[in-house]
């Protein structure tokens, strides 16, 4: 049965085991694949890098655990990796200067320019027998349903609509 032979509850059914797929190691499957220690890696540094981007604040061991849903001992693990690689570094809060944040270093920003050009090469090795008005149409929707993931915060409850 294809995604067109479904009915739209089979549709949205299938959503969540989708998503479970995409987390287990696509990047390593593809041409040229992203190692499973980069992609652990790029989850930690894209969060930081966000913090400084998308949203306001400063980013902490504390709030690598909180945003990867990870106990605060694995998160500190992961930066003091990211750390050794030298792709991060601890430095004075401009907030409070007796907290220790994270940003990223050169080193760092460079291999997210890298890894995010693999992401798109490796996007673009899947859906290389799609028409490109499907990849760029999915491109579009994946986007926005990031950006709705991220206004959740804004949303009020239902039962205060």
């Amino acid at each position: 049965m294809t995604q067109d032979d479904r009915t739209p509850d089979e549709l949205l059914d299938a959503i969540g085991p989708a998503f479970g797929k995409l987390r287990r190691g696509v990047l390593q499957q593809v041409e040229n694949p992203i190692s499973a220690k980069d992609s652990t890696r790029a989850l930690v540094l894209g969060l930081v890098l966000g913090c400084g981007q998308d949203q306001p604040g400063e980013m902490t061991v504390g709030g690598i655990a909180a945003a990867m849903c990870v106990d605060p001992s694995v998160a500190s693990r992961m930066v003091t990796d990211n750390i050794k690689a030298g792709y991060l570094l601890r430095v004075p809060s401009q907030l409070d200067g007796r907290r220790a944040v994270l940003e990223l270093s050169p080193e760092g920003l460079e291999f997210m320019t890298r890894f995010r050009g693999q992401q798109r090469v490796a996007f673009e090795y899947i859906t290389a027998e799609w028409p490109e008005q499907d990849r760029l149409d999915f491109a579009r929707l994946m986007l926005r349903y990031v950006d709705a993931i991220e206004n959740l915060e804004n949303r009020r409850p239902a039962h205060d609509a």
